[in-house]
């Protein structure tokens, strides 16, 4: 499908490695078609069911600040052209491109899911994250509504919860997060990745635009609901001379602590994401591949723990310099107190039996 493709941050298909044929496109014999070709640049998203039997993930890495994790939906319609998570589209055996934004696989029984979990005797509560892999408040979460029905089972066990998102759609949720804010209960972090909005919708193109995620922060903060900004992620020669600006932002916009992740190009993830840089900015591409070198050892992923996160390299400190001193200019706090998980108490089970301990 050649050329960029409109609201979408992929314009390929990369070969899925564990799927021994691929189907590739030819538009030999429909050059002449322009309705057909049209229909191409405009790709629906679909919406499929997934059968999940478990919804809590639990992980071990070392430079991840949560062990568990709730992913309502797996694939992304907001078709951010760097995000990490891309690949696991792969295990479905679809791609990491197109596949991953237009094809949205629902949890639908993910609040069931939950309240079974979190009635489980020998669940010792502690903080749950939405989501670890894709955004829990992405566009199908207006229409499916799947995060506030687990929010609800959340907020019904006041089951600490920290929030990740660059959809203003959270601020929907209010009424929810403030009960499990009265608990000290949950904490929200907007993703901020840029201020400016067109580069906001080349990069990230169904997403809420910046302004919209600053007043997110702004009504959360009104709301008694702590919140946290992450500059992420930081792109060299691209997005990274914005880091003040959106500190500055968040912070004036309410915003406790802050964040940030330097870009990280896992497997299919580096064909997406410097196709979409050689469609969008050709004239600059040379230059910022090689400041993502100089981040990671001379190659564009570093998949160590410890690394990967924040990379190595004089560029690499230059950026946690700069993230250091403008937090501590701004007064950001220094560290994020663990949520209360005191208060927690087990949801009454699905047959209404109450337990006896």
């Amino acid at each position: 499908m050649p050329g960029s493709i409109k609201g979408r941050g992929a314009a390929v298909q990369p070969a899925n490695p564990y799927v021994a044929v691929r189907l590739e496109s030819d538009f030999e014999h429909v050059a002449e078609d322009a309705e057909y070709l049209a229909q191409l640049g405009r790709p629906p998203t679909e919406y499929f069911p997934d059968e999940s039997q478990t919804i809590v993930t639990e992980n071990d890495s070392p430079d991840i600040g949560f062990r568990y994790s709730v992913n309502p939906y797996r694939g992304c319609s907001h078709g951010c052209a760097y995000c990490y998570a891309r690949p696991y589209h792969e295990y479905l055996g679809l791609s990491a491109g197109l596949d991953f934004e237009t094809k949205v696989f629902v949890k639908y029984r993910a609040a069931e899911l939950l309240r079974d979990f979190l009635a489980r005797p020998a669940w010792q509560p502690k903080t749950i994250a939405f989501s670890g892999v894709t955004d829990c408040y992405q566009p199908a979460e207006r229409e499916f509504r799947i995060t506030r029905r687990c929010l609800e089972v959340a907020a019904e066990c006041r089951q600490p919860i920290g929030i990740i998102t660059k959809n203003a759609l959270v601020v929907r949720d209010m009424d929810l997060l403030a009960r499990l804010a009265e608990h000290n209960a949950v904490r929200v972090s907007l993703s901020i990745t840029t201020l400016d909005p067109q580069l906001a919708r080349l990069m990230e193109p169904r997403t809420s635009s910046p302004e919209a995620r600053l007043r997110a922060l702004r009504e959360l903060t009104a709301a008694g609901i702590p919140t946290n900004v992450m500059v992420a992620p930081i792109i060299p020669g691209l997005n990274d001379s914005e880091m003040p600006a959106i500190l500055a932002a968040a912070r004036e916009a309410g915003a406790q602590w802050a964040g940030y992740v330097l870009l990280k190009l896992p497997t299919t993830v580096r064909d997406v994401f410097t196709d979409w840089l050689r469609r969008t900015y050709p004239d600059r591409t040379a230059r910022i591949e090689s400041l993502i070198r100089s981040t990671r050892a001379g190659r564009l992923n570093d998949s160590r723990f410890g690394h990967r996160q924040v990379g190595t390299g004089n560029v690499a400190e230059l950026i946690a310099d700069t993230f250091r001193i403008w937090t501590n200019k701004l007064g950001f706090a220094d560290d994020h107190p663990p949520l209360n998980a005191d208060a927690f108490r087990p949801p009454r089970p699905a047959n209404g039996q109450l337990r006896m301990f």
